[in-house]
């Protein structure tokens, strides 16, 4: 696996302001969804007639999905309740191919889970993952509903945070979640005189960070402005991370050859040409700038 800082509690309330915008949306894209060629709902291939199934990481992190809500089996937040930007996206796309919010469904599946190979538990996937080559034989992407950049979390008055280049992060023990390009980055860009520590989720990258177990955690950069602002009260952000090689992008994840993927395309390219896609990113990702590291 993203300007104006804005702290945790802000957050929340930046998600409370983004209901009443995106309920704005769905009263005029919803008739406009059902109109595009080819994707009326009864030619779609769903895994339930009717319905749109999502798939989603569980926690399900702010800034990608609301604040504070937590309905079981939701351990964080609560994709239903259309907060957060990877649930706002998904719900504008629903909105262009017709779906009423009753008819979209949320499902639990890990990440690593979404882009193995077999059959898919969902319609679509939507948490951070980015489009590789090697994930694309496994599986389709939609286009980019989000342009990444990583970055270099540390915390207050530790060596780490006087860090200004890729080169000076070499000493330092770096943690990762298990399966991310951020992963990826470490290994291929930063290459750190130790192997970098892989955990099963971000959370429990965070934890040993706050443990003191590791110096620093590669995240993309909106999930480290969440991470400094709520989780890790001296959290720092180090860096930004130049682009390395393609520009990185999230994309849906679908089994491969799903059709359904050239309707999520379409519904796509209507959203960042009206302006929803921006107009979300300026709601729930909106922050001051990092430093950039060379």
């Amino acid at each position: 696996m993203r300007k104006l800082f804005i702290s945790g509690l802000a957050l929340v309330a930046a998600a409370a302001l983004a209901v009443v915008a995106t309920a704005g949306a769905g009263r005029t894209t919803s008739a406009a969804g059902a109109a595009i060629p080819g994707c009326s709902i009864g030619s779609l291939n769903l895994i339930d007639d009717g319905v749109l199934t999502i798939g989603a990481d569980n926690p399900a992190f702010p800034p990608w999905f609301g604040g504070a809500e937590k309905t079981k089996p939701w351990k964080v937040s609560d994709p239903y309740s259309g907060k957060g930007y990877e649930s706002a996206v998904a719900y504008a796309v629903a909105r262009q191919l017709g779906f009423a919010k009753s008819k979209v469904n949320w499902t639990v599946v890990p990440f690593s889970n979404s882009y193995r190979p077999g059959k898919k538990s969902f319609d679509f996937y939507i948490t951070q993952v980015s489009y590789s080559p090697a994930r694309a034989k496994a599986v389709d992407f939609s286009k980019s509903y989000y342009f990444v950049n990583q970055a270099v979390v540390g915390r207050k008055g530790k060596p780490i945070a006087k860090v200004r280049s890729i080169a000076g992060l070499k000493p330092f023990k770096l943690g990762v979640q298990v399966g991310t390009t951020s992963y990826s980055y470490i290994v291929d860009y930063i290459k750190p005189s130790s192997s970098p520590l892989v955990y099963d989720t971000n959370d429990a990258a965070v934890q040993a960070l706050k443990n003191g177990q590791i110096d620093g955690i590669v995240v993309d950069l909106p999930t480290a402005f969440y991470v400094t602002a709520v989780q890790v009260p001296d959290g720092v952000i180090v860096g930004k991370l130049p682009t390395k090689g393609t520009k990185e992008r999230f994309g849906m994840v679908f089994q491969k050859g799903n059709p359904l993927r050239g309707c999520v395309n379409k519904a796509l390219n209507r959203l960042w040409r009206n302006g929803t896609i921006k107009r979300l990113q300026r709601v729930y990702l909106a922050r001051a700038g990092a430093p950039d590291l060379k």
